[in-house]
């Protein structure tokens, strides 16, 4: 049976933690920046982890799974 491929998009967005969690960056950060407040762009600068539901789905794109 043939390797199976890691997704190259997820391969780029996500990263494991020490504990094993997937850390994930915050969506709508990009642009279209001047309309948002400064305190919401700067919650969403920092990582997060992936959540509980998620997680399954993610580790299988980054082919642990």
């Amino acid at each position: 049976m043939p390797k199976m491929k890691t997704n190259s998009g997820a391969k780029k967005r996500f990263a494991l933690t020490g504990s094993g969690k997937i850390k994930r960056k915050h969506a709508f950060k990009s642009h279209i920046l001047t309309k948002k407040t400064k305190k919401q762009k700067r919650n969403l600068t920092h990582f997060t982890t992936v959540n509980k539901v998620d997680e399954r789905s993610v580790k299988q794109l980054l082919g642990m799974k």
